[in-house]
């Protein structure tokens, strides 16, 4: 495996950067996670723009242009031979020293790209649904750390993946600051009641693949709202899937032990699934 390192690429027990690195020692960076499908990088010009959203937001100053970027991940693709494969891009403020002001940060951003395969979560999942829970740890406040930010720092996200391990289950819905639905540890999360769709609109990430499910609803004719939800309205739900560049589309079944809808994946979650899979294999930019 070849990994994108500043502009040079090394082979991965050389893709090293210094332990004084603010990533590293901070979590003072951001990333995005994309997929390419058949030699086409989903929805490539999308995560990029959210991943110079963030690092502005965190005034990260990045060598490279989005132009530039983009090119760097379709060379990191080409150069491992992947047709199909998940591409994790890093950047991070650069080496600093033990203290938090970044303005001790010398030299340029450090820039990672990694490009592997992904299996989130086991295959009978997406044909018979998946089971989850809501957790106790909250989402972060968007006053403290925006949830919109994608950064480096997931701690607040492991926490919640640790509960619902601990419980027996792979997924957790985390609720906000208020007491609404978020978004679960990894995924957003979505409802259809009465042939309508359903996603919050607050205490979230900005999901690519979020977004693509709104406009394959729309393209649909299915009525779509982005509102506050309670996990009451979960629980009533019709169907309920969850979405992620990792996950792609994945039905729920059963939340807090209860049974969603007949308790088998929706027939608007299938034909959504089955929409989205036609979109990734034409939507992309090409290498």
């Amino acid at each position: 495996m070849k990994i994108y390192l500043n502009g040079k690429f090394v082979e991965k027990d050389q893709a090293k950067v210094s332990v004084f690195d603010h990533g590293f020692l901070y979590g003072d960076g951001a990333f995005e996670g994309i997929r390419s499908y058949k030699r086409l990088v989903f929805k490539l010009e999308e995560h990029i723009e959210r991943l110079y959203e963030t690092a502005h937001t965190l005034m990260i100053h990045l060598q490279l242009n989005k132009k530039q970027m983009m090119q760097a991940i379709v060379d990191t693709l080409k150069i491992n031979q992947l047709d199909d494969a998940y591409i994790r891009v890093i950047v991070t403020r650069g080496e600093g020293d033990l203290g938090l002001d970044p303005r001790k940060c010398k030299g340029n951003s450090n820039i990672i790209i990694i490009t592997d395969k992904i299996t989130l979560y086991p295959k009978e999942m997406y044909n018979k649904g998946m089971e989850i829970i809501t957790v106790p740890t909250v989402r972060n406040n968007p006053e403290a750390l925006n949830p919109m930010l994608k950064s480096l720092n997931y701690l607040n996200n492991i926490l919640a993946k640790i509960e619902a391990n601990n419980s027996g289950f792979c997924e957790a819905i985390m609720l906000d600051h208020q007491g609404y639905v978020a978004e679960c540890t990894g995924d957003n999360i979505f409802i259809i009641k009465k042939g309508e769709l359903f996603t919050p609109s607050q205490g979230r990430l900005r999901g690519i693949t979020r977004e693509a499910v709104l406009e394959l609803a729309a393209k649909s004719k299915i009525k779509t709202h982005e509102t506050f939800m309670t996990r009451h309205e979960v629980y009533i739900a019709d169907e309920c899937f969850l979405t992620g560049t990792a996950a792609e589309i994945i039905p729920v079944v059963k939340v807090d032990g209860r049974v969603i809808g007949d308790g088998v994946p929706g027939t608007i979650t299938m034909d959504l699934i089955k929409k989205f899979h036609l979109l990734t294999a034409k939507d992309g930019v090409k290498y």
